[in-house]
This record gives structure tokens, C-alpha cells and sequence, in this order.
């Protein structure tokens, strides 16, 4: 028998700011990703299970483009199993917009095809149902 929740998206987006650049070049740390994955689960568990639930691991991430300030992130979860108490997430953070400082101080695009920058895999567990 197949769960209703199995299937279910929730995407969020966020735009990066200049004050979260932690290297050269404006880069921004890979567990910025994490962040936002923690924040995605979460409305994924309200969702699901009407809880905020708890982030319990990752059983996969991986950094495969970089992330600068001055982007939008487009963060998606996807719930791909679901157990009696807990919850697998797939995980994926796009770059959908890209700041252009080369034609500006403010320029920046919309980019014609996202950038994947992370992915993961995560479980989240829930309290038993009532």
C-alpha cells in the first residue's frame, strides 16, 4: 500500500546576502545549503505529520556547485520514504539567480537553467502518532 505523503514537495527560496560571503570571491560555506535544508524539512514534517519533526541525519550530500552572495536559492525536499516515525528527504539547492557585479554594483540575472549546488539526502523523525 502506498503512502499519500510519499511524493510530497515543498520548495522554498532565499536570497543569499553579501553578509553571509565567507571566502574569496563571495563564496558562501556549503552548510549554508544544510541550513536551508533543515528549514525546508521542517514545513515538510508540519505537512506530513503536523510537527516540526527533528532532523536526524544525512545519509548523502553533495557540494557540486559553488553558492555566492547574491544568489537566489531555490531549495526543494522531496519526501521519498516513509517509515512509522520517520521520514527520507531528498534534498536540492539551485542557484536560480546570480548576482552580476561585473555590470554593476546591484546588477544580477536570472540564470536560463538553474545551477544544482547541493544535494542530500536526509531522515527526519516525528513523534508517534496520537
Amino acid at each position: 500500500m502506498s503512502d499519500s505523503r510519499v511524493g510530497l514537495t515543498v520548495v522554498h527560496r532565499r536570497y543569499v546576502p553579501y553578509s553571509h560571503a565567507h571566502y574569496a570571491g563571495n563564496l558562501v560555506d556549503g552548510a549554508y545549503a544544510l541550513g536551508l535544508f533543515g528549514d525546508v524539512a521542517t514545513e515538510v514534517c508540519i505537512r506530513t505529520d503536523g510537527d516540526e519533526g527533528l532532523f536526524a541525519s544525512y545519509s548523502d550530500v553533495q557540494f557540486r556547485a559553488p553558492m555566492k552572495a547574491g544568489d537566489v536559492l531555490e531549495v526543494t525536499a522531496t519526501v521519498t520514504r516513509v517509515g512509522t516515525r520517520s521520514r527520507t528527504i531528498d534534498f536540492v539547492a539551485a542557484v536560480v539567480c546570480r548576482g552580476r557585479p561585473d555590470r554593476g554594483e546591484s546588477a544580477a540575472e536570472v540564470l536560463d537553467e538553474p545551477v544544482v549546488a547541493v544535494t542530500a539526502t536526509g531522515t527526519v523523525v516525528v513523534p508517534p502518532a496520537a
